[in-house]
């Protein structure tokens, strides 16, 4: 915690110091441009002293160097069971994943939209007991990449102890040999935030390679805030070439790292994660009065370099 505390800090600090002097934010007014950067430099401010979000302030993406590889529009009746499987889940049956289940039937398609759904199921499915339900999915076997650009667009669940995420991983990322370049689980963004008082429409985005074990090594990039993401569409998307990971909220910057870059294909994850152990959900899923909560994708998609 503390390591990662005094990484944001350090990251925040330069930051100010790059915007007194290099800040490219796009307003020429000069009252604008003096007030965009007080916001900035007070919110990187609250990084330092208090771990706080702030709203992304880099660069914009610049798509014209991208081409469209693979997508799913989610335009169909159902989950097209061709672009994906489930996460750690097999067929119709339940599986345990922390403090609740991961269930197909969780999962539905409509109005051009997916819906990952969360709810408490007295009955239980596929085999699962009673308890609380979501889904994870994966390309596995159907699509993976090297590089280029990945984006979702999509609203967030709401609840606390649930977070939805988009993430990348292969199965080198558990290789423990002191190395990504086999392999990472790269989280271009993770939705743990709501019911906080300070942050709760931010997103995180996370490195993780090594294995999960002794050797675990990871690298938080900060929280960064949407807008009103459990209301409203956002994207989400992350640049991944050789040298570095660009991450992007709206198709602003939020961060880059050059921290565990992975050099192998990886396939790309939808999931909703119930807080908890053993299908024994956290205190704070159990009296969430936000159920059902959605994780609701209009689109997933992944761009290589032209």
């Amino acid at each position: 915690m503390f390591d990662f505390l005094a990484y944001r800090q350090a990251k925040a600090l330069r930051q100010i110091f790059t915007i007194f002097f290099d800040y490219k934010g796009g307003v020429t007014n000069p009252l604008l441009r003096l007030i965009a950067i007080s916001t900035i430099i007070v919110q990187l401010l609250g990084v330092v002293f208090f771990d706080y979000p702030v709203t992304p302030f880099g660069p914009k993406l610049d798509m014209s160097r991208f081409e469209l590889a693979w997508s799913d529009e989610f335009d169909g009746d159902g989950v097209d069971w061709n672009k994906w499987s489930g996460h750690y889940t097999y067929g119709e049956a339940a599986s345990v994943r922390r403090g609740g289940y991961f269930q197909r039937d969780m999962a539905s398609v409509a109005g051009g939209n997916l819906i990952i759904r969360t709810d408490y199921v007295p009955e239980g499915l596929g085999g699962g007991g009673a308890g609380y339900y979501s889904y994870g999915m994966h390309t596995r076997d159907h699509y993976e990449q090297l590089y280029g650009y990945f984006e979702v667009r999509c609203i967030l669940p709401k609840g606390r102890d649930l977070w939805a995420a988009f993430w990348l991983i292969n199965d080198g990322t558990f290789n423990e040999d002191g190395s990504a370049a086999d392999g990472a689980e790269v989280d271009i963004f993770e939705s743990p935030n709501w019911g906080k008082k300070v942050g709760q429409d931010s997103v995180t985005h996370n490195i993780h390679f090594d294995g999960y074990g002794a050797m675990h090594q990871s690298q938080p990039q900060g929280a960064f805030y949407a807008h009103n993401p459990y209301e409203e569409y956002n994207t989400y998307g992350l640049e991944w070439n050789e040298d570095e990971y660009i991450f992007y909220v709206n198709g602003v910057e939020s961060a880059r790292t050059s921290f565990g870059v992975s050099h192998n294909p990886e396939i790309l994850i939808l999931s909703v994660e119930v807080n908890g152990e053993n299908a024994v959900p956290s205190e704070a899923v159990k009296n969430n009065t936000t159920y059902p909560a959605d994780y609701i994708v209009d689109y997933v998609r992944a761009y290589k370099y032209k």
